[in-house]
């Protein structure tokens, strides 16, 4: 019996194997590798795809949140924005009225200004004024040095640079001032008017005035007689009519009641001539009429009695007075003052 060879069992995966690589060649490898890669990056492609609609969906609703946002700021912005504008509007209006309002104002003030200075400037020229005539009518420095000073304190309250030259011109005068001699006019007029109405009590030389005569101190006798009670005081009345005094002049005169009468007015008015003449600084005259009154005093009036003895005193007194004196002027001050107000009035047109 012949018997098959059988081939062994590991002929047949040899043969498959055989079978397959005849399948398999070369030309199906690419495809098949291609075909594998083109899948891989599809489904790659297809992730990454998914991924990136899925985070732009994330992001597309992000940003929808965020536009949401933006736009309710921007509504909240906008109704900012036009409250700022309604407050800046208001504020401009407010700032346009308070520039009017300081415009105004500083027009007041430099109106206020020019008004004060003005008045300021008339106020120092009365004082001036006042200060020349207590120099040219009563000659009284004391009077105008108090009337300049008080000018020049309202000059320094003021304080204008422009006045500096006024206040100089006035300093200067009010040193010529102190440095004038000083006399005491109205001391020395009052003094006058004092002598005047002590005139009528000045005894005269010749005024003769009766002694009381003692009572003998002997009472009448209730015994005696009418005839020789009338006899006794007609004796006393006759005793009184006649006066015997010793005179210690020869030449004094006699003055009748008239004339007495109108020498103590001619003496009152010697002295009230002394006194117009001290006021208008006259010294001549001033010594003239304090001589004729001493002489009218010696001559007819008894130096012996107190008041008489007084008064030739006070006028020797008042005669020994310089009051010639020529004291400064401040028409400078008056001048410069009134120059001021001339410039400011041409300034302000």
């Amino acid at each position: 019996m012949s018997a098959e060879v059988q081939p062994p069992d590991n002929a047949k995966p040899r043969d498959a194997g055989k079978e397959l690589s005849r399948w398999i060649t070369p030309l199906w490898i690419f495809p098949v590798i291609f075909i594998v890669i083109a899948a891989w990056q599809w489904h790659d492609t297809r992730t990454r795809i998914g991924g990136l609609q899925y985070e732009l969906a994330k992001r597309l609703a992000e940003a929808d949140i965020l536009g949401k946002e933006a736009r309710d700021l921007a509504a909240v912005t906008a109704e900012a924005g036009r409250r700022l504008e309604t407050k800046l509007g208001l504020l401009e209006s407010r700032l346009a009225e308070s520039q009017s309002q300081q415009l105004a104002l500083e027009a007041l003030y430099q109106e206020l200004t020019r008004n004060r200075d003005e008045a300021t400037l008339e106020e120092v020229e009365q004082l001036l004024l006042i200060a020349n005539q207590q120099l040219q009518l009563a000659n009284n420095v004391k009077a105008a040095l108090i009337a300049m000073q008080e000018a020049d304190a309202r000059l320094q309250r003021i304080d204008r640079p422009q006045l500096s030259r006024l206040r100089k011109i006035l300093s200067k005068d009010m040193d010529v001032l102190k440095s004038a001699p000083y006399l005491d006019t109205a001391g020395i007029s009052l003094r006058l008017d004092n002598l005047a109405a002590g005139v009528e009590t000045l005894p005269l030389a010749a005024e003769f005035q009766l002694p009381e005569l003692a009572s003998s101190g002997r009472t009448a006798p209730a015994s005696e007689s009418a005839w020789l009670s009338f006899a006794r005081e007609a004796w006393e009345d006759a005793k009184r009519l006649v006066r015997i005094q010793h005179m210690d002049k020869s030449d004094i005169a006699l003055l009748l009641p008239s004339q007495a009468y109108f020498l103590r007015e001619n003496l009152k008015l010697r002295l009230l001539s002394a006194r117009y003449a001290l006021l208008s600084r006259d010294g001549s005259s001033f010594k003239s009429d304090l001589d004729a009154s001493l002489d009218w005093i010696n001559r007819y009036y008894d130096n012996k009695s107190k008041p008489v003895l007084d008064m030739l005193e006070a006028l020797h007194e008042l005669r020994d007075s310089e009051v010639g004196i020529e004291l400064p002027r401040i028409s400078a001050s008056l001048d410069a003052v009134r120059n001021s107000r001339l410039a400011r009035d041409r300034g302000n047109r």
